[in-house]
């Protein structure tokens, strides 16, 4: 069995042109832009807050794990084991107004208009749904009526569902017409 080789240009241009490849580049650009408003915040808003507690600068909250945390003058070097918890507080309250802005402000609203254009074409499809069985129905009693003219019977006698003519044929192969 010989398997077509797809030459690694071409396997790349099939790569690029899927739709998840765009849309993926289109959140990481829009994404590294909107990192520069989460850290404004961040500066703003949140880091005044927790200053009103201490002090504006997250960055400077940390614990000394073993012995004092002092640095030498001289050669720059930490003594002890310093825990920087205040950085971590600060990427994890970034993370968290990146989420809620991502959801509130993209997500949510992408979702609701999502469900209501999903129950605007369902709603179409059930008037279109209406419209072809009262078409149907209209169109049966055509057929009633034309095979009772037919056969001297009254109209509506076959039935609306039987699809039978007269003699047991259907109404379109009954046979020619008689005129009288």
């Amino acid at each position: 069995m010989s398997e077509k080789k797809v030459s690694l240009l071409d396997g790349f241009k099939v790569f690029l042109t899927r739709g998840n490849v765009i849309d993926l580049a289109v959140a990481v650009v829009i994404g590294a832009a909107f990192t520069n408003i989460v850290n404004a915040v961040v500066k703003g808003v949140i880091n005044p807050l927790v200053g009103a507690f201490g002090t504006q600068d997250l960055d400077s909250y940390s614990s000394c794990l073993r012995g004092p945390c002092t640095t030498d003058p001289k050669t720059g070097q930490m003594g002890g084991i310093e825990i920087l918890w205040g950085s971590v507080l600060s990427a994890a309250l970034s993370f968290l107004i990146t989420a809620a802005v991502v959801y509130f402000l993209m997500v949510l609203p992408m979702a609701k208009y999502l469900a209501r254009r999903a129950a605007m074409q369902a709603a179409k499809e059930g008037v279109q749904e209406t419209i072809e069985v009262s078409e149907l129905e209209v169109l049966k009693e055509i057929r009633d009526a034309l095979v009772a003219q037919r056969t001297g019977g009254a109209p509506g006698s076959l039935g609306p569902d039987s699809g039978e003519g007269p003699g047991g044929t259907s109404g379109a192969a009954a046979g020619p017409r008689e005129d009288r």
